[in-house]
């Protein structure tokens, strides 16, 4: 507070006058200090107006509306144009007339099956008759792929200050050591889950392997007199109901089982439904967040990290090291008629090898 200030008020006390009580608890009086630039140059917001009509986005009709341009470039036009302001001014201006600042708002999900209801209700009465007969049923995805080095990888831990990890600054595939593949099979009632990392391009050859391995570390031992499986899976990627590789893989695990092995695929866009999606791989996102992967014990060391108590969980098994499929370069002759395919009245595809 400046001196003059407190030597007036000093004067108005001494004065024992009665004192003008300020409104709204002010200090100056009501129409006291510097005018708002808007208020002072009535031609700003005309201009402004206009500015906005050429990049103005939304429904005219709405009361809210945005812009593409940034409050500090209307705010360097403007006073190239004899309007000197700042981007605050602009901002508050901007708000005054209706703008806010907007993202983008995922709404439109494209047409949907009319049998999409009844495609779930299929998938689960399998469930249910696979887990009545004591058979197992498995939940499995690929997640996604991670570039194995020095690469940032989002997300923040706690570290002694001015010490971060120092990562790459650009993340080139011809840097990395390689990439790791996450494929997990996830126990539907059973809260278990054993994940398998992979370094093959042939998804198909990963997730068929995955799965063999599911069975020979957890399966056999816990349903020993199982005599089929039940796999719930995407529709789309190398596992979809039109690949000929993941077929052909099936049916050679079928046959090594002796056992029948049936899949269900989720309808179009439906992936977040899959169980596996939100019961294991999103917490193994939360082990890495802040940590390079650097190489593949890396990869490996955080998925036994995960808190099973926290998740529920009552076991999660991986592979001790990734399975190297990069000495596999034979080209698949698939031969027509793999199995068998059914497609159930509701539209749901199933097959069953």
């Amino acid at each position: 507070m400046s001196r003059t200030t407190i030597t007036k008020a000093a004067g108005e006390l001494n004065s024992r006058k009665k004192l003008v009580i300020a409104e709204r608890g002010q200090v100056r009086e009501a129409g006291g200090g510097r005018k708002k630039v808007e208020e002072a140059d009535p031609g700003l917001q005309v201009q402004l107006g206009k500015i906005l009509e050429e990049t103005s986005a939304g429904d005219p009709m709405s009361a809210l509306r945005w812009t593409n341009k940034s409050a500090e470039a209307m705010a360097a036009e403007l006073t190239r144009q004899g309007h000197p302001v700042s981007d605050k001014t602009v901002a508050r201006c901007l708000r005054k007339m209706g703008y806010s600042m907007q993202l983008n708002q995922k709404t439109r999900e494209g047409p949907q099956h009319r049998n999409r209801d009844r495609q779930f209700r299929y998938i689960n009465r399998q469930v249910a008759t696979f887990r009545q007969s004591g058979d197992p049923v498995l939940s499995v995805d690929t997640k996604k792929k991670e570039l194995v080095g020095p690469f940032k990888n989002g997300g923040r831990t706690w570290r002694p200050k001015g010490k971060p990890h120092r990562v790459n600054v650009h993340d080139f595939p011809s840097l990395a050591e390689g990439k790791a593949i996450p494929y997990g099979a996830y126990e539907i009632g059973e809260d278990r889950a054993v994940v398998n990392v992979g370094v093959t391009h042939d998804k198909a050859e990963l997730e068929v392997e995955s799965i063999r391995r599911w069975w020979k570390m957890a399966g056999r031992k816990r349903k020993p007199g199982a005599k089929r499986i039940l796999i719930c899976a995407d529709a789309g990627g190398s596992n979809s109901s039109r690949s000929r590789s993941w077929k052909l893989h099936l049916q050679e695990l079928a046959d090594e089982l002796r056992m029948a092995i049936t899949v269900c695929h989720y309808p179009p866009g439906t992936s977040k439904w899959n169980k596996i999606e939100h019961r294991l791989f999103s917490f193994i996102s939360l082990t890495w967040k802040g940590q390079p992967l650097i190489n593949y014990e890396t990869i490996v060391k955080g998925v036994a990290l995960l808190d099973l108590h926290f998740l529920g969980m009552r076991e999660l098994r991986g592979c001790e090291s990734p399975y190297d499929f990069s000495s596999f370069l034979t080209i698949f002759s698939l031969p027509r008629g793999l199995g068998r395919d059914e497609e159930a009245t509701d539209g749901t595809v199933s097959g069953t090898r």
